[in-house]
């Protein structure tokens, strides 16, 4: 047998730490890249480095599950910038089926999406000089022309900015069809620079900035009005309510407002609709923390109840799972998720582990770093379980020695039905003793619990694994939303994180 040999399915490999690790599919690797993507530096991969393993990844798997993939983002995993680069490098690969196009009309779901698209097209191709898009795919042509069919004047003129490429360049490359007079009418006024000027609050409080005023008073008395006339009127958004509790708070806003704001933010139908992904409440939560204001305690209550309405799918475990929730606190896990954000993994996966345990009644918690600790937590409050092991930053070290946690179990003969780690998955031994998780798994299965059940849950996505990733025996999901605990079930019902991908249709 010197030509057909076994064929692998998993190499070993080292992680950016240097301790063994085992590599993935490329379909899995590609997975865990993007659903844990903001296209920004992290902490052991540069953001061009990221975007060239994803290119390359593409290059090595299947068309269809790339278009799906590029859907899953966008639709379940709430992200924007990534879909629109899977659909770009799909699109130089594979053009004749309609499967680009299709994919490209469902994935643009945000009017700017489409000149974002074309940007990164742009640059993706290397297109220089004064027709930098010439030539652009047939397919992502006749998706984006299908795209401009879903919004009215008011989304086009709400992101029409002086942008690389603009909504006029986008129209002029797509000819779109209008579907009726009226879209005609709107396509016109792309083209002859005259929509109307949207009312939203960057716009309503702009125009206050450029008034002139007596004096400090008497505009702060404008802001304050400017402030609640928009919590009036309904049209303040979701996602700008939650970035704006501070900008409000600080207005002195009367309590009527700040009742309106209150009731918004905790209603259960403005939740759902705005599908924010579950670290956006803790960014705000962490916002009110600090503020010496009246109303802030009520409206830290209000996002309490907000994050509950959106883990309200989530199933958990019953009195009868014996689950322990291990989440990583090193050093990699500050990193912030993108450029602009405050946001941290470490966030990331200290809501998401509080938000599984919150629906889940036997439940064991902790954080681990250089040492392994155990924390009793309430289940009733997400934000304020997530801001107490925060508070506990250094306690346990900034290593990454995961399997401190599972020789814990062991040691005390401690079994749990399943063991769930929301981490990096940069695992290594900081006390030169060569500890490491598939040897501390591998003797808790045999010693202690032999049906005990290993998840990863990955929020970094650098394309390696601790241990080998079995069906029976040890899950990976990856992502930054509260979906993956979908993917979650999907497992407990004898799948794993690509089946239900792969079920999605074009």
């Amino acid at each position: 047998m010197k030509f057909n040999v076994f064929k692998k399915t998993v190499a070993q490999t080292v992680n950016h730490e240097g301790a063994v690790a085992y590599t993935t599919s490329a379909e899995l690797e590609l997975y865990t890249a993007v659903v844990t993507a903001s296209l920004s530096n992290t902490f052991y991969e540069k953001e061009n480095e990221r975007l060239q393993r994803i290119i390359n990844l593409i290059n090595r798997v299947e068309p269809s599950f790339v278009a799906r993939l590029a859907v899953y983002c966008r639709e379940q995993m709430y992200l924007r910038s990534v879909p629109l680069v899977l659909i770009t490098e799909l699109s130089k690969s594979h053009n004749g089926d309609g499967l680009v196009g299709q994919t490209t009309q469902r994935v643009i779901q945000r009017a700017d999406e489409i000149t974002e698209l074309l940007a990164y097209y742009q640059l993706s191709n290397l297109r220089t000089g004064d027709k930098q898009l010439n030539k652009l795919s047939k397919q992502v042509q006749k998706g984006l022309a299908q795209a401009f069919n879903k919004f009215d004047e008011y989304q086009f003129a709400k992101y029409n900015r002086k942008t690389t490429v603009t909504f006029k360049d986008a129209l002029f490359l797509t000819h779109p069809k209008a579907v009726s007079e009226a879209q005609q009418q709107v396509f016109d006024r792309i083209v002859n620079d005259a929509l109307e000027t949207p009312y939203t609050w960057e716009v309503e409080l702009s125009a206050i900035g450029q008034e002139e005023y007596k004096d400090a008073s008497d505009k702060a008395r404008a802001i304050k009005r400017k402030w609640e006339e928009l919590i009036d009127s309904g049209k303040l958004g979701y996602m700008a309510l939650l970035r704006n509790l501070r900008n409000i708070l600080q207005a002195k806003v009367s309590s009527d407002a700040i009742r309106k704001v209150g009731e918004h933010l905790a209603d259960p139908v403005a939740v759902r609709r705005s599908k924010q992904l579950p670290f956006r409440f803790l960014a705000a939560y962490k916002e009110l923390e600090p503020l010496k204001l009246n109303y802030v305690s009520w409206l830290m209550d209000s996002l309490e109840e907000a994050i509950n309405i959106s883990a309200e799918n989530i199933s958990g475990f019953d009195l009868n799972t014996k689950l322990l929730i291990a989440a990583d606190v090193s050093g990699s896990m500050y990193q912030a998720v993108s450029a602009r954000s405050k946001i941290r993994c470490y966030d990331i996966g200290l809501v998401l582990s509080m938000l599984l345990a919150s629906k889940s009644k036997n439940v064991v918690t902790g954080i681990f770093g250089d040492r392994w600790k155990e924390v009793n937590m309430s289940r009733s409050n997400i934000l304020s379980n997530v801001r107490k092991l925060d508070s506990m930053e250094g306690s346990v070290g900034y290593s990454t020695n995961g399997h401190l946690v599972i020789d814990s179990l062991t040691r005390a003969r401690r079994k749990m039905d399943k063991v769930m780690f929301f981490t990096d998955l940069q695992m290594w031994d900081s006390t030169s003793r060569s500890g490491h998780i598939a040897n501390s798994w591998k003797e808790y299965k045999v010693k202690v619990a032999p049906q005990a059940r290993l998840y990863l849950f990955d929020l970094a996505g650098y394309g390696n694994v601790p241990l080998q990733v079995k069906r029976n025996d040890v899950f990976l999901i990856a992502g930054w939303s509260d979906k993956i605990f979908d993917v979650l079930a999907a497992i407990e019902e004898g799948g794993d994180a690509l089946d239900k991908i792969k079920r999605i249709e074009i």
